[in-house]
């Protein structure tokens, strides 16, 4: 069985790692979703969400931006990252089961605490922002 983590809000996928509050976790069967729970992160942050992830045993990991930081530790903990998604946390895990995720396997978040205008990945204008 495989297990898709999703950073998640209100249906959707949260635009920055370091700060989501809580998984949306699929468990993945023949292909299929079999089922989901949403999980809170009880207050962990940044480096810490990949050792959560890798106790719940997750292999693949969908959000918006992360840094370079988190990208390394998910590396380390064998955790698979489609970073830079946006839109429905649902809909992203039935496009990756169907091989057509719209991801950037590129994403960089490396402009913390200078929003300007949104969350990194979620920009959408085709400029460089340093985001990804």
């Amino acid at each position: 069985m495989m297990k898709i983590a999703v950073t998640y809000e209100n249906g959707n996928i949260f635009q920055h790692f370091g700060h989501t509050e809580a998984f949306k976790i699929y468990d993945i069967e023949d292909g299929r979703i079999a089922a989901s729970r949403v999980e809170d992160t009880n207050g962990s942050g940044h480096g810490a969400l990949a050792g959560v992830l890798k106790e719940w045993k997750v292999d693949t990991l969908i959000c918006g931006g992360i840094g370079a930081g988190a990208q390394i530790a998910l590396a380390e903990a064998g955790i698979k990252l489609y970073g830079g998604a946006s839109g429905s946390a649902d809909a992203a895990v039935e496009a990756l089961l169907a091989g057509k995720l719209d991801y950037n396997p590129d994403v960089q978040c490396s402009h913390h605490g200078e929003h300007h205008g949104g969350e990194c990945g979620s920009h959408g204008c085709g400029k460089e922002h340093h985001c990804g």
